[in-house]
């Protein structure tokens, strides 16, 4: 028998790029809607409550109309706005962030889809801060730099019909990001890192970096104890690797078009200096990858089905 899933927002980046993922699958049956209905709250609560999952595409503020309009329904829901990501009551959709992470994510009604950039940035960081590696109090720092599919469609056409001829912009300037909550929740941090996202022409693809004083932490530890803590926190997933850092350069697009995350950790013991790199995808595990193996994960299905490994 096969999931009824709603995709509430589907004419977006990440709506449309887990439609084209889900409907060649015979395990999934997409609920639809016209068009021209879209916008109609009654034909919205049809379409939501007649599906077993519903995956919300949406602004905030839609995607919580999206969950009163289901009320006290049976429907379950995946949400990848940043609406619900530190809301009680919800579950986090990292599968891989705790050892317990994903059978809570299978048990639960409403989970909140990670953002990008805090997928890469927990991905490097909590493991280190669990093992103690790292204090939660430690005044951490994340810079990373996204394809320009992240911003969506008007930020594509911005960049693919000649709006801008800039390579590379920096933004969210005055340090009030809307996924630095997250990051520092989900972290087990004290207080959210200063946070340096940029944009580059390139259309996908995402490189996170966390620079890391190892002379000045507790315990001054080694690059290799940090690469440790970071093979062992993943050792069991098939989608985040560690890679050895080889001093060569490390490409914003070594992952684009796949659902796989490769962390780095490279430095110099003798400085007492380390940079911990991740690269993603912004629209695989940082947006509709994310979302599939959740929804993979709910409805009891085969985790890495609809996954470009």
């Amino acid at each position: 028998m096969s999931v009824r899933v709603f995709i509430d927002g589907a004419v977006g980046t990440t709506g449309i790029d887990i439609q084209d993922r889900l409907a060649p699958r015979g395990d999934i049956t997409l609920v639809t809607l016209a068009e021209d209905r879209r916008k109609d709250a009654e034909a919205r609560r049809g379409a939501l409550t007649d599906a077993d999952i519903a995956i919300l595409c949406l602004p905030d503020d839609a995607a919580r109309e999206a969950v009163a309009l289901i009320g006290d329904g049976a429907t379950r829901v995946i949400d990848a706005s940043t609406a619900h990501r530190v809301a009680t009551g919800w579950v986090y959709g990292f599968p891989e962030l705790e050892a317990d992470q994903a059978a809570k994510i299978a048990d639960a009604r409403f989970v909140a889809n990670p953002g990008c950039y805090p997928t890469a940035f927990l991905a490097l960081v909590r493991p280190l801060v669990r093992a103690g590696l790292v204090p939660a109090d430690w005044p951490l720092s994340f810079a990373a730099t996204s394809g320009y599919s992240g911003g969506g469609k008007t930020m594509i056409a911005e960049f693919e019909q000649g709006r801008t001829d800039t390579a590379f912009r920096a933004y969210a300037l005055g340090l009030a990001h809307k996924h630095a909550p997250e990051m520092r929740g989900h972290a087990g941090l004290t207080h959210p890192p200063i946070f340096a996202p940029s944009v580059a022409r390139v259309y996908s693809g995402m490189l996170g970096e966390v620079p890391l004083p190892l002379y000045a932490l507790p315990g001054r530890p080694t690059i290799a104890a940090i690469e440790d803590c970071l093979r062992g926190a993943y050792a069991d997933s098939a989608l985040i690797g560690v890679a050895p850092c080889d001093g060569g350069a490390i490409r914003i697009e070594e992952n684009a078009g796949t659902d796989r995350m490769t962390l780095r950790v490279c430095g110099n013991d003798a400085a007492g200096q380390a940079r911990l790199v991740a690269t993603l995808d912004n629209l695989g595990k940082g947006a509709g990858g994310a979302a599939v193996q959740n929804l993979n994960l709910m409805a009891g299905l085969d985790p890495l089905a609809g996954l470009n490994l």
